[in-house]
């Protein structure tokens, strides 16, 4: 399954440039964390201060809940999070307390014909 999400970055030039450097090294064990809990492929896309992640799951794996419980659990994965939010901003239509918050799609080509 293709899930598509939404998050702002502050609007800070140097702190986007360090955003941009932890994603250049993102730490080993949140790259496990994701592939263990069936993330087949992450991109993430910024315009300005938007972004857009693109996830691909494996639908016999992947369990968002889960992988919410598990990531909460481990330490390594909440200093991340942390670290990551002294970067990223919720978009103004974020419900409070999230962060990353799913895209409606509006057209898919495949289901045009």
């Amino acid at each position: 399954m293709r899930h598509c999400l939404a998050l702002d970055l502050k609007d800070d030039p140097a702190l986007i440039a360090r955003y941009e450097a932890h994603h250049r090294a993102v730490w080993p064990e949140v790259l496990a964390h994701l592939r263990g809990h069936g993330v087949r492929e992450l991109e993430i896309f910024r315009l300005g201060t938007r972004m857009v992640m693109v996830m691909d799951t494996d639908d016999a794996v992947f369990d968002a809940a889960r992988m919410a419980a598990a990531e909460a659990g481990d330490p390594r994965l909440q200093a991340w999070e942390e670290l990551m939010w002294t970067f990223q901003a919720a978009t103004p239509w974020t419900p409070a307390g999230a962060k990353w918050t799913p895209l409606q799609c509006l057209f898919r080509l495949t289901d045009a014909d």
